[in-house]
């Protein structure tokens, strides 16, 4: 090792405690590189001047809070549905119809965030600042338009999706038609929210969005007991008020998420003074990462409403159980999806530093770092499975089934983990199409097609379902890992 890194390398360990982290991939250069004489040397081992301690908090220090805010997140969606649950089956079923729908609406302007977040990370890797607030402004501008767009079909149309997807007595089809209607009303703000986010962890700040979006769930579950139920002089307005609880708290994140931003001293920061006129070069970049992944979301989306409709035709009571094992699975994902806001971040950063050998290192450290977790999780499932199912009702068939399909959830939990990881070092790569494909073989053709044979040809019922979701997330793993070893993200521009 050179004496420059070397002194590096004793900067970063005996900093003082104010002092902010430098990210282990800037105590090198690109010139570096060439230290390396032998191309597998960057794959197997560590980049000359990095240990595995430098990568680890890094690692941690950017999903750390993700991972905070994603569990508490979803610790509000489970609140929600216990609360909702207690209304009856008919409930559960109602919110659950509107899911799909929702996620459908979201696609385009998700996607747009996909690319937003791998320009911001490659130019916050590069050093540069002007561009990554012109990334920003072009973003919300683009989400904007998107985001209105849908959330007036959404409204208009909120009757005959809940219909679509299977709501077939009286009680669920209204309760499903207005809990979407309410969330069509604040989905702009939803949208705008979810952009800052996006471009905040494109530069590694997963800490801001953290403390915005808790902020959020406690007033909504504050709003969810008030409303629901009729508390505090309140009406008691059920599903809609669960709703109406949700929209508020989305409200409120997004006056802290603007905020955030129109701080002038942080590095990704706007101004109501501000350019937002279209920059078409930045929108063709963002659109050039985005579609693949507006395919992608699409493509999911397609599968997972007829893997839904599916599982509905099994009956209100099977749904029912399904999506509070789908619920349950989704605390889950918190796993894999802050681990991977680490691997997306860190990825981009790095090909923006022309440090492919980092980006690798970062990568198969996050992944082993997510494997971990995700063991932990399935001991969970499997020891406390039933305890689980009867937090959300005291329905004893739902209970019964529900503890079953957990230990299916178990099983998938390390492939889980390493597929939502390493798609997010795809992503934050830009090699978005990829993805695409494999989401296209998997969630559209796989799972659906397979959940049809399960239930429809040998009348597995709901545990068919979810032997179906099953081998979609093995199989998927399996391409996602292949795809990441063939190294062609190292050579995508964006």
């Amino acid at each position: 090792m050179n004496v420059r890194l070397e002194n590096l390398m004793l900067k970063h360990r005996n900093r003082e405690p104010g002092q902010p982290v430098r990210l282990a991939l800037e105590l090198v250069e690109p010139g570096d590189l060439d230290s390396c004489q032998q191309p597998e040397r960057v794959t197997k081992q560590l980049p000359p001047g990095i240990t595995s301690r430098m990568l680890y908090q890094d690692i941690i220090r950017i999903a750390w809070p993700a991972f905070m805010e994603f569990i508490l997140t979803q610790v509000v969606s489970m609140v929600d549905m216990m609360m909702v649950g207690q209304l009856g089956p008919w409930a559960i079923a109602a919110v659950g119809f509107t899911n799909q729908p929702k996620f459908l609406l979201m696609t385009m302007f998700m996607a747009m965030n996909v690319g937003a977040t791998a320009l911001i990370a490659r130019y916050k890797g590069e050093g540069n600042q002007l561009k990554a607030n012109t990334v920003l402004r072009q973003a919300l501008l683009l989400t904007f338009v998107l985001s209105a767009v849908s959330s007036i079909i959404g409204f208009v149309f909120a009757e005959p999706m809940v219909r679509f997807m299977g709501a077939a007595d009286e009680q669920t089809l209204a309760g499903g038609t207005i809990y979407l209607k309410i969330q069509m009303v604040g989905f702009v703000v939803l949208a705008l929210t979810s952009t800052i986010t996006a471009a905040l962890r494109g530069i590694g700040d997963s800490r801001t969005a953290m403390m915005y979006n808790l902020t959020a769930n406690v007033v909504n579950v504050i709003f969810n007991y008030m409303l629901i139920y009729g508390h505090f002089g309140f009406p008691r307005m059920e599903v809609a008020g669960a709703s109406i609880a949700t929209v508020i708290g989305q409200c409120v994140a997004f006056v802290l998420a603007i905020l955030s931003v129109l701080k002038g001293n942080r590095y990704l920061s706007i101004s109501l003074k501000d350019d937002f006129r279209p920059k078409w070069d930045i929108m063709k970049s963002i659109f050039n990462i985005g579609m693949p992944a507006v395919v992608e979301q699409l493509v999911m989306r397609a599968g997972m409403i007829a893997y839904s409709i599916t599982v509905a035709s099994l009956g209100t009571v099977a749904f029912a159980t399904h999506n509070v094992c789908m619920n349950i699975q989704s605390m889950s994902f918190m796993n894999g999806q802050a681990f991977g806001v680490s691997a997306t971040s860190l990825m981009g950063q790095s090909l923006g530093r022309r440090r492919p050998d980092m980006a690798q290192a970062y990568s198969r450290y996050t992944r082993r770092m997510g494997m971990i977790v995700s063991l932990v999780l399935a001991a969970i499932f499997i020891l406390f499975g039933e305890e689980i199912v009867k937090l959300y009702t005291d329905d004893k068939t739902v209970i019964k089934e529900g503890a079953n399909i957990l230990k299916f959830v178990a099983i998938m939990q390390p492939f889980q983990s390493s597929q939502l990881i390493l798609s997010g070092a795809l992503r934050g790569a830009g090699d978005t199409r990829a993805i695409a494909w494999i989401i296209f073989i998997t969630v559209l053709l796989v799972r659906p097609g397979l959940a049809m044979f399960t239930i429809h040809v040998l009348k597995w019922g709901l545990i068919g379902a979810w032997i179906a979701l099953m081998a979609d997330q093995f199989l998927r793993s399996l391409l996602v890992l292949l795809r990441f070893n063939s190294g062609k993200w190292k050579t995508i521009k964006i």
